[in-house]
């Protein structure tokens, strides 16, 4: 039958190669088939499920799990580390993937649709409240051509939104007291403390400047139009314009952005889990909590390869806590020595 649909394929004017690739074969092979084995498909394929496969049930499982009210907002990517912590292993990030796919269910939910100057000095966080970088957004309001900006500073190492401000207009002054008031309301040490910012007029106004200046506050600053040198503060405004329940329409007064950004960051701190830093809270990565939540999950995860070791064909997850945080990190080349000094 497979030889008969490969010629009528030729007849109709299709080329051999094209037509066997189409079904999984080489032409070598059909060819070899029709000298050897009379023109029948010999080809055997697997004759028994897997002992280790999924079964009906945990298929199901893992459809009913990914659909709860609480998990269809997220990826299996969340969805996972969440059930880690409660002390369950259902299926691998992987399997929630292809069980979905399988399912029909893997389409995006969001509104998400899946650059000579030098570069900016290298900073490194160890630890919480040794990095921050902070910039301004802005949300419409009622009036057209009119908005309300948002002031956000993000702790690099844990991620954490340390503080937030929404105001009429953007200024240096406004930016003073934000700033000012951020590093008070963490108990900062500022003659510790690495300010990272884009190029703007807020961020590069002498009122501020001064002002990091009198405490000892160490300003960096992102090359003109390169956002990318600032990859934190615009990952934290992409996850905020993209999240279920960002308002989509202009607020209605600044009382209600106010509301809205007091939400936005209770949740962001407090229940979202980062992608960066193994998707625990950032309000526990800034207190170190991280540690012990990890470390949990590795023994969830230990335990469910014990139980069934044949669907794991190497290590667990790597559930080790994030180190060190690099902001505009340095590539260093490596590079091959002249042949007269490699000889000499």
């Amino acid at each position: 039958m497979i030889i008969e649909l490969i010629d009528e394929a030729v007849k109709s004017g299709a080329r051999r190669e094209k037509a066997c690739a189409l079904l999984g074969l080489s032409a070598r092979g059909v060819a070899r088939w029709r000298v050897q084995e009379g023109g029948e498909d010999r080809r055997q394929g697997p004759t028994a499920t897997p002992a280790h496969a999924l079964t009906d049930a945990e298929r199901k499982l893992v459809l009913d799990t990914a659909n709860r009210p609480e998990f269809r907002n997220l990826s299996p990517r969340q969805i996972v580390p969440l059930l880690a912590d409660r002390g369950e292993y259902i299926a691998s990030e992987s399997t929630f993937y292809r069980v979905l796919r399988e399912a029909g269910q893997l389409a995006h939910r969001q509104h998400a649709r899946p650059a000579r100057r030098h570069r900016p000095k290298e900073h490194v966080a160890r630890g919480p409240n040794e990095v921050w970088s902070w910039d301004i957004t802005y949300l419409r309001s009622p009036v057209r051509g009119v908005f309300f900006y948002l002031y956000l500073a993000v702790d690099v190492w844990s991620r954490k939104i340390v503080g937030w401000s929404v105001r009429h207009e953007e200024s240096a002054e406004y930016a003073r007291e934000f700033i000012t008031q951020a590093i008070d309301d963490e108990g900062v040490d500022p003659k510790k403390l690495v300010l990272h910012a884009d190029n703007g007029g807020p961020m590069k106004g002498s009122t501020l400047l001064s002002t990091l200046q009198r405490l000892g506050v160490v300003p960096s600053f992102s090359r003109p139009s390169v956002s990318d040198d600032n990859p934190y503060s615009e990952a934290l405004f992409r996850t905020m314009k993209y999240r279920p329940g960002y308002p989509r329409k202009p607020l209605s007064s600044f009382e209600d952005a106010l509301r809205w950004v007091e939400g936005f960051v209770a949740w962001y701190n407090d229940e979202h889990l980062h992608s960066g830093i193994r998707y625990v809270t950032p309000s526990d990565r800034h207190a170190r909590r991280d540690r012990p939540i990890l470390a949990h999950r590795h023994e969830v995860y230990t335990d469910a390869k014990r139980r069934t070791p044949r669907r794991w064909s190497r290590h667990t997850r790597n559930w080790t806590p994030i180190g060190a945080v690099y902001l505009n990190p340095v590539k260093h080349e490596v590079r091959t020595p002249p042949l007269a000094s490699a000889l000499s």
